[in-house]
């Protein structure tokens, strides 16, 4: 698959389909790859990218710090992943986009429609994560990961990230640049070799910058509230992707379409035909 480099950093990414474009923020936490549209939990079944590229040019990529995409270490937060986002579309000479975002990517959606509201067209914001048992669960993530910082030493992290498969969603002591570490040894070195206080500090505020509310992360409610944007809301029902946290974007969003289904009738039959239904009603 190509790969640009993209705000200093490599990135994997496929374009497929055809038609106006769709810039898609892919789901998966810290483990947000391309292959999230098709592998993980409820889009395993919804098969999207089969449904919209017949009709919508479809650009899906690694997330910085997931998959074969690479990274930097420093105080990440939703401006570093807007950047990666805008500067795929610049690196394919397109100006203007529709945005879809699946569980953690919808915030970043919403963080490039704040940031660039001339360059989206539309977003669509489905299952988006959020809530608070969400944010504790995250906190507690980055939290077991400086303690195994502060106990073993950055050496100790690469150490255990090369002896296992496992990502920072199923074992926290591995930490968010786990995926970088596995697939670019200059990093590997230069990260086991840097400075643990540092890295302590730009973690904590890493974990306080993304995940700094109870319901959807991302941009300001008071943002979300002046953007004139159309968007389709669709809920998730669990714990890290709250249906509270949906309803916050419905009542935030002046433009939003929220389509009040409950997950168990988010099938393959209705949902690829709903979110093509939204994006032909907005051009």
């Amino acid at each position: 698959m190509p790969t640009a480099v993209l705000d200093g950093i490599s990135t994997r990414y496929e374009v497929t389909g055809d038609g106006p474009p769709l810039l898609m923020f892919s789901p998966g936490g810290f483990d947000s790859t391309l292959e999230s549209w098709r592998t993980v939990g409820i889009y395993r079944r919804l098969n999207l990218l089969e449904h919209l590229s017949p009709r919508h040019t479809c650009i899906i990529f690694d997330r910085r710090e997931s998959g074969r995409s690479g990274g930097r270490v420093e105080r990440v937060g939703w401006s570093d992943y807007v950047a990666q986002g805008m500067a795929l579309l610049d690196h394919l000479g397109i100006r203007r986009a529709h945005l879809m975002g699946g569980c953690v990517g919808c915030s970043t959606v919403a963080a490039c429609a704040v940031a660039h509201p001339d360059r989206v067209l539309s977003m669509v914001l489905f299952s988006p994560a959020g809530g608070a048992k969400y944010r504790l669960k995250q906190h507690s993530r980055f939290a077991q990961h400086l303690t195994y910082v502060a106990d073993h030493g950055l050496e100790e992290v690469v150490s255990l990230v090369l002896g296992t498969d496992k990502g920072f969603t199923t074992d926290p002591r591995v930490g968010p640049w786990v995926s970088v570490i596995r697939n670019d040894p200059a990093f590997a070195k230069a990260y086991a070799h840097g400075d643990a206080a540092s890295y302590a500090t730009k973690v904590s505020g890493m974990a306080r910058l993304l995940f700094d509310r109870d319901t959807v992360p991302g941009p300001e409610p008071e943002d979300l509230l002046a953007l004139q944007v159309p968007a389709l809301v669709v809920p998730g029902q669990d714990e890290s992707h709250a249906t509270s946290a949906a309803r916050y974007l419905q009542e935030c969003l002046p433009l939003a379409d929220y389509w009040d289904v409950p997950v168990a009738e988010q099938t393959e039959e209705t949902a690829p035909a709903r979110i093509l239904a939204f994006l032909d009603s907005v051009g």
